[in-house]
């Protein structure tokens, strides 16, 4: 073999061997460097929910003597009885998360403090001290009891999804009892397989007996955080049931017959208001539109006429 190409192959598998090197070098120097990035992904993603922790213990300790203060100012403008009530309505609100009775005061006060204070600078910007007065007065009261009406609303809403979807859930629980189901089996298959706020207060029922509280207990409690009569008519009728030793198939039978002919019956009733209802819209909106389209060529002809 020619010394040529005895070098000129020592060369080719010189550089192959270098360009091997390099490659087998950088890639466990990146390797390596992804390793390290796991390394402080897997620490972040550990000490992430500490530091997160750490951060909000650090805003509570901020922002917990504001927080007291407001509640104590909800808490000062709210007697006892519309306590009561206010603890009904965020139990038929289904008790949101966050929504406790120490939060809507603490809102109750700080709207107290916030919109009395626009409503006076409103008010001095436009009637002076007098409008600065009267505006801080109904900015103070409308601060606070504006929680009240949201909730309240809240509360309403639900309620009527309720209502609404009863007959539907009580068909399930009858078919699932007649199917040979027992009653805490079939709320299981409604909380299981129906939606809305109705499933999960049967859901909540169900709990409510898995802890051991008695059927007839669990039922009472869900009649007293409801509003809606045929729910409270509907725990009355299963726990006298119940308690007198009564096949329950046949009360569920019996009860969604009634559910679902009261329903039609709401139906009926919420038709024959349509047209008390629309009839103040005629009258003042449609009416005199009307009025200006049909008789406006005659009064502006007559008008041309005598005035002629």
């Amino acid at each position: 073999m020619e010394l040529g190409t005895v070098l000129l192959l020592g060369a080719a598998g010189a550089l192959f061997v270098g360009v091997a090197i390099v490659i087998a070098t950088v890639t466990s120097t990146s390797f390596s460097r992804a390793s390290v990035s796991r390394g402080l992904d897997s620490i972040d993603r550990v000490y992430a929910a500490s530091r997160h922790r750490r951060d909000q213990e650090a805003a509570d300790r901020t922002y917990a003597p504001v927080s007291s203060r407001m509640t104590k100012i909800g808490r000062v403008g709210t007697p006892s009885k519309a306590l009561a009530q206010l603890r009904r309505w965020l139990d038929q609100a289904g008790n949101p998360p966050y929504w406790t009775v120490d939060r809507v005061f603490e809102i109750k006060g700080l709207g107290l403090l916030v919109v009395g204070a626009v409503a006076v600078v409103v008010g001095l910007l436009v009637r002076g001290g007098t409008g600065a007065l009267v505006g801080g007065l109904f900015g103070a009261v409308l601060g606070f009891y504006l929680p009240d009406i949201v909730l309240y609303d809240v509360a309403e809403r639900r309620q009527q999804k309720i209502r609404r979807s009863l007959p539907d859930i009580l068909d399930m629980l009858t078919v699932s009892v007649e199917a040979g189901l027992g009653f805490d089996a079939a709320l299981a298959q409604i909380t299981r397989y129906g939606r809305g706020p109705l499933a999960g207060e049967f859901a909540r029922v169900l709990q409510e007996m898995q802890i051991g509280r008695a059927r007839v207990d669990a039922l009472r409690a869900l009649s007293a955080r409801s509003r809606i009569t045929e729910l409270k008519s509907f725990c009355a009728i299963v726990v006298q049931a119940t308690e007198l030793g009564i096949p329950i198939a046949h009360v569920l039978r019996e009860q969604s017959k009634e559910m679902r002919i009261a329903r039609r019956q709401r139906a009926e009733e919420l038709a024959q208001k349509v047209p008390v209802k629309i009839l103040f819209p005629l009258i003042f909106c449609l009416f005199p539109a009307l009025f200006i389209v049909v008789l406006g060529p005659g009064v502006i002809n007559i008008m041309r006429a005598f005035g002629s």
